[in-house]
């Protein structure tokens, strides 16, 4: 276990996994959790050089272990890191440290009306609504994705503020509402231009999100081995570590340029599997725990929530049609 991941089990176990009951009724992750966070190392795992994608990987699990809200925010901070990485080294600092924190708002680019970017004289201009923005009122920079009149995706970073130009209705979720994600609304919104990342054709970012993201699986392990822990010894022990295995050497490049019906794609497949494991691991704590479990005061029910909301969470058409097929395949007699 190196330090970093071991700085992580310790925030886990001594401050998130505490708290996630409390959490889990509150209209706000505490910022707290976020300076422990920042203070551990943990917001530039992807800055120059990057961590190793293992202890990445171990990182995520132990955070979303401890408390799925604070994870669910921190884990979309990555992205951005990585794209400033590339084309704005001197935001790599300020999100490295966790000084700034980001999230991304990139859902509408999926969708039938998706927002749209223009150039003006001084940079760009937004307009249209994006679904599933995580960390309003809770991180300072989202990475946006928008499409010009020639279908071609831009890539910004944008403040996280409200103003004339930029308002949010949040989501009231099953779990993970601390969260505070939220649906963002651009209105004529004005971005600098040097805060153009990339552009990319939109043919391209379709194939690049086909497969779903490797890093989102660890969430489902993370809470998985999280009900292991409190069940005590049961053979799900050994599923959980041949999930993580099928995780950390699914082959996501080729996954990323096959269509979405490959759905035995190792990556697809490895993503079905860990869903469908922290789902049966959460039902069988909330088995263990009897009665209790329906308290809103036991784990058992705010863990079997995260599980739910595990099965859409980062989901692409490969993943769904393959964690379809696990869920409704006929048992033998």
């Amino acid at each position: 276990m190196t330090a970093l991941v071991r700085r992580a089990v310790e925030i886990a176990d001594d401050v998130l996994f505490p708290a996630a009951l409390a959490v889990d009724r509150a209209d706000r992750v505490p910022a707290g959790h976020f300076d422990r966070l920042a203070g551990a190392g943990l917001y530039g795992l992807f800055a120059p050089p990057a961590v190793d994608f293992p202890t990445v990987a171990a990182v995520t699990a132990a955070l979303a272990g401890g408390c799925l809200a604070t994870a669910f925010v921190w884990i979309q901070h990555h992205g951005p890191l990585i794209a400033v990485a590339e084309r704005a080294p001197h935001w790599v600092p300020l999100l490295a440290s966790g000084e700034r924190t980001a999230g991304i708002a990139m859902a509408s680019v999926r969708g039938p009306a998706p927002v749209r970017v223009r150039p003006v004289a001084d940079g760009y201009r937004l307009d249209g609504s994006v679904d599933w923005v995580t960390g309003w009122g809770l991180v300072d920079v989202v990475q946006v994705a928008a499409l010009d009149e020639n279908d071609v995706v831009h890539y910004l970073l944008v403040d996280l503020t409200p103003g004339p130009t930029m308002s949010a209705d949040l989501v009231d979720v099953v779990t993970t509402r601390a969260s505070r994600t939220a649906t963002v609304t651009f209105t004529g919104h004005p971005v600098p231009a040097d805060r153009l990342l990339r552009t990319v054709p939109l043919d391209e970012w379709t194939r690049s999100e086909a497969a779903g993201s490797t890093l989102n699986g660890f969430l489902s392990i993370g809470v998985a081995a999280r009900c292991c822990r409190l069940l005590g010894p049961t053979p799900l022990d050994d599923e959980v570590d041949r999930c993580r295995e099928a995780l950390l050497t699914a082959d996501g490049p080729d996954a990323r340029q096959s269509p979405p019906s490959a759905t035995d794609l190792p990556l697809p497949a490895a993503r079905a599997a860990a869903s469908e494991l922290v789902l049966r691991a959460s039902a069988a704590l909330v088995v263990h725990t009897g009665s209790r479990a329906v308290r809103l005061d036991n784990h058992a029910q705010r863990i079997a929530r995260e599980a739910i909301f595990l099965q859409t969470f980062g989901s692409r058409p490969s993943i769904r049609a393959a964690l379809l097929t696990r869920l409704t395949r006929v048992s033998p007699a």
